[in-house]
C-alpha cells in the first residue's frame, strides 16, 4: 500500500480555481491546474476525503501514469511499463471505460480501450505468473485522456460521477449538476447568514447546495463510491474515519433565509422531495411562485438563478419577456445581488443591465454565461455582529 498517491479532479472547465481552492481547504498539496482539472498528492486517507468532502469535483481519479504515444505501438508498451500489479489485484476487474482524445495523433477512443486492456493483461500475467483473470472481484476502471500526444492514465475511485449526490431523484426538464450549482454558489460572497433566493428553482438544486453549505453537510455523506471495495489500497478505517469526520463537522441546526420558487407547482412538489432526500427540506421556503411575484422585505439578499433559455424553439419567444421580467424584479429588489447562468445571449439586453462581472462556464459542451450583478455590502455594523 503506497503512502502517497497523485490524485486528478475533474471538474467543470472554467471552474479549476473553485476546485483548487477547495483542495487547498481539505490540506493536499497541488501538483498541476489544467483546464478542467486538478491534479494534488495524498494518501490512501485522501481518496475517501476528496470522495466526501469535494463539492465541485466530478469525480477522484487515482493516477496510474502519464506518457507520450504517437502509435499504437508506444502506447501499448508505455501502459505495459505501468507497475499494474502495485494498484491491481490479481481477482481485479479491469477496463478502460472511457478515453478521451483532444489533438492527438491516436484518436480511436475504441482502439485506446482495446489496446491498453491488452497491455494490462500482458502485463499481469507476468507479474502474477497466469494466463487467466477470472475478474470476480473489486472493479477498477480507467478514465483516459490524450491531449497533445501525452496520456494520463487515471483509475475511477468515484463510480458515479460525484454530482450524483444521491438527493436528486425528481428532475426539472434542464437541471443543472449538483457540482455546477455548488461552484456558481462559491464563486459568490453568499455565505450561511445571508438571503439566498431562487426564482426559477426547478428541482431545487441551487437551494439545496446552498444549505447543504450551511449545514457544513459534506456532500457525498449519502452515497457510496466504488473505491469502498479497494481492501488491497484503502483500509476500510479510511472511509469510517472519512465519515465519522462528515458526521462531527454537520449543523443542520443552522438558522438561514433561502428560498426556492417556481411557476409550476409539480416542480415545487419534486424539489421540496428533493430537498428532503437530502435532510435539508427544514432550512428551505419553497413555494409555487412566477417570477414577476419576486419580492423580499430585506435588504443585501442574493439572488442565484439558472432560467429558462429557450432550449426549445418555442420557448425562444417568451425569452424577452422573461428577462425584462426578471430585470425589473432585481432592480425592485433594494441593495441585492444577482448571479444569473444562461446561455441565452441577450439576457443582459432584455435584463435592462449590463453585468458587472461575467464569466464563461461550459456546462458539458454548452458555452454559459455567470452574468454577476453585485450589490453594496451591508454595513460593516452587521459585519461585527457576525
Amino acid at each position: 500500500m503506497r503512502e502517497r498517491y497523485e490524485l486528478i479532479a475533474p471538474c467543470h472547465f472554467g471552474l479549476e480555481a473553485v476546485l483548487k481552492k477547495e483542495v487547498g481547504d481539505l490540506g493536499y498539496e497541488i501538483v498541476q491546474v489544467e483546464d478542467g482539472r486538478v491534479t494534488f498528492l495524498g494518501g490512501p486517507e485522501a481518496i475517501c476525503r476528496a470522495n466526501v468532502f469535494l463539492r465541485t469535483a466530478e469525480r477522484v481519479l487515482l493516477k496510474a501514469g502519464s506518457f507520450h504515444a504517437e502509435t499504437f505501438e508506444e502506447l501499448f508498451q508505455n501502459t505495459k511499463a505501468i507497475p499494474w500489479e502495485e494498484l491491481i489485484p490479481q481477482d481485479g476487474k479491469f477496463w478502460v471505460t472511457k478515453a478521451s482524445s483532444i489533438k492527438s495523433k491516436l484518436f480511436s477512443p475504441s482502439d485506446i480501450q482495446r489496446i491498453m486492456k491488452k497491455a494490462m493483461v500482458e502485463r499481469m500475467k507476468t507479474a502474477y505468473k497466469t494466463e487467466i483473470f477470472p475478474e470476480t472481484g473489486s472493479s477498477y476502471p480507467l478514465r483516459v485522456f490524450l491531449y497533445k500526444d501525452q496520456v494520463t492514465v487515471g483509475i475511477d475511485t468515484s463510480g458515479d460521477s460525484l454530482h450524483k449526490r444521491g438527493y436528486r431523484t425528481l428532475t426539472s426538464k434542464a437541471p443543472i449538476t449538483e457540482t455546477l450549482a455548488a461552484a456558481l454558489i462559491m464563486l459568490t460572497p453568499w455565505k450561511k447568514d445571508r438571503i439566498l433566493v431562487d426564482p426559477f428553482c426547478g428541482s431545487g438544486t441551487f437551494p439545496i447546495e446552498a444549505a447543504m453549505m450551511a449545514a457544513n453537510m459534506a456532500p457525498g455523506m449519502n452515497r457510496s463510491f466504488l473505491s469502498e471495495d479497494w481492501k488491497n489500497l484503502i483500509p476500510r478505517k479510511s472511509w469510517y474515519e472519512a465519515m465519522d469526520e462528515a458526521n462531527d463537522l454537520l449543523d443542520d441546526t443552522v438558522d438561514v433565509d433561502i428560498q426556492g420558487y417556481d411557476i409550476d407547482g409539480e416542480i415545487v412538489k419534486a424539489a421540496r422531495a428533493n430537498a428532503e432526500a437530502a435532510g435539508v427540506d427544514h432550512l428551505i421556503h419553497f413555494q409555487q411562485r412566477p417570477v414577476s411575484a419576486l419580492s423580499h422585505p430585506k435588504k443585501y439578499g442574493f439572488l442565484i438563478t439558472n432560467p429558462p433559455y429557450g432550449e426549445r424553439i418555442e420557448e425562444k419567444e417568451n425569452l424577452p419577456g422573461l428577462y425584462r421580467e426578471l430585470g425589473e424584479r432585481i432592480k425592485s429588489l433594494d441593495a441585492w445581488s444577482a448571479y444569473i447562468i444562461t446561455a441565452y445571449e441577450d439576457a443582459e439586453k432584455y435584463i435592462g443591465r449590463k453585468a458587472d462581472r461575467n464569466r464563461k462556464i461550459y456546462n458539458g459542451m454548452m458555452k454559459t454565461y455567470f452574468y454577476q450583478f453585485l450589490g453594496p455590502k451591508p454595513p460593516a455594523r452587521n459585519k461585527r455582529q457576525d
